[in-house]
């Protein structure tokens, strides 16, 4: 586990009542627009999910907040984008690729909601996906189908991975 990781996971290890919350925060954080460039949560949710399996920490409650704070990150990029596409294009790192929110636009018409979903599992895509849906004027109702789903799969197959690891080889 990454240096910078282990303290988050050590307070949790001490303060199990302050996981759900430090996992939404976390998950929100990594989901959301020009934040998740900051804020590597990824590999410090993996060390929390190694920690359910090694502690017995419940893993639903944390599954939970994670979904919560990874599909509102991705609501409040996607608003941001919607709200703002004009700006937003101007902005860098948009601002240096002029024909970017127009091909994320053709992006969004050909694959739709399973371009969303599939972009919640790639790291360098996953807070720029819905930032680029909400610029692009996606779907409302289509965005938050993908968001949604996407996010429960991502919190369980993220904390699953560090609970099942540490589940493997402790066997």
């Amino acid at each position: 586990m990454p240096d910078f990781a282990v303290p988050v996971v050590e307070f949790i290890r001490a303060h199990e009542a302050w996981a759900a919350p430090i996992v939404f925060i976390l998950a929100f954080g990594e989901s959301l627009a020009f934040i998740a460039l900051l804020l590597p949560a990824t590999v410090i949710l993996w060390g929390v999910g190694a920690l359910v399996g090694a502690s017995g920490i419940s893993f639903w409650p944390l599954w939970l907040a994670a979904a919560l704070g990874a599909a509102l990150g991705d609501w409040v990029s996607y608003w941001l984008g919607y709200h703002y596409h004009a700006q937003i294009g101007r902005m860098w790192p948009l601002s240096r690729y002029p024909d970017l929110l127009p091909r994320g636009h053709r992006f969004f018409e050909k694959w739709g909601v399973a371009g969303v979903f599939l972009g919640r599992f790639f790291g360098p895509l996953r807070a720029a996906v819905p930032l680029a849906a909400g610029a692009c004027e996606m779907n409302r109702a289509h965005f938050q189908l993908a968001n949604w789903s996407s996010a429960a799969v991502w919190g369980a197959t993220t904390l699953g991975s560090g609970a099942l690891g540490v589940e493997w080889l402790m066997n």
